[in-house]
């Protein structure tokens, strides 16, 4: 079944130039497919662990309308990130989190504080994009093995890794300009 997968979607992208496909609301090319370490059923898997997260956590009022949240899923391993004002609201999250089907462990992230304003937002959103770019400029390596997050100014390196590639991996991410911390959640192969 694999197979028949990656070949159907080698041939969708000879023959389209690019191919994209959905798996619970994200997108994913297929090249990065082909170059992901985790299988096809992971990723899905790691979908929709972040699908039911935001459901479940937006579901509820007081959560939504008063914490900042994200939820980043690899391999089975969930990244909780953002602010929440009160202790309450925060261990509400990560039970929520945690007892999601398909959860190995939750990295529990998030800061007691006010939800962080859009400015600084924006700010994670260009150290992100400019770690992925720093990513794709080590040889020998493919970006699509780590997964990228920033939540106020900290990086997050989450992926199926060996030891040098991650060591290559923190070494590009801490070159880039405003990077304040560079937390891993690797799982390392060797």
């Amino acid at each position: 079944m694999r197979k028949l997968v990656l070949l159907l979607l080698a041939h969708s992208l000879f023959m389209t130039g690019c191919s994209t496909m959905q798996a619970g609301g994200a997108e994913m090319t297929g090249l990065s497919l082909l170059n992901d370490r985790r299988g096809r059923d992971a990723i899905l898997v790691d979908e929709a662990i972040e699908d039911r997260a935001s459901v479940k956590l937006n579901a509820y009022h007081d959560l939504r309308d008063n914490c900042h949240f994200n939820i980043t899923a690899y391999n089975g391993a969930v990244l909780v990130t953002g602010e929440t004002p009160k202790e309450e609201f925060h261990d509400r999250i990560i039970e929520i989190v945690r007892v999601i089907p398909n959860v190995k462990g939750v990295y529990d992230k998030l800061t007691l504080d006010d939800p962080s304003p859009l400015n600084f937002r924006a700010t994670d959103t260009l150290i992100t994009g400019k770690v992925k770019t720093a990513l794709t400029q080590i040889p020998g390596f493919d970006a699509s093995w780590v997964k990228v997050v920033t939540e106020q100014r900290t990086v997050y390196l989450m992926g199926l890794v060996h030891r040098n590639e991650g060591a290559a991996a923190i070494e590009a991410a801490q070159h880039q300009a405003d990077v304040k911390q560079i937390i891993t959640v690797f799982e390392y192969l060797d």
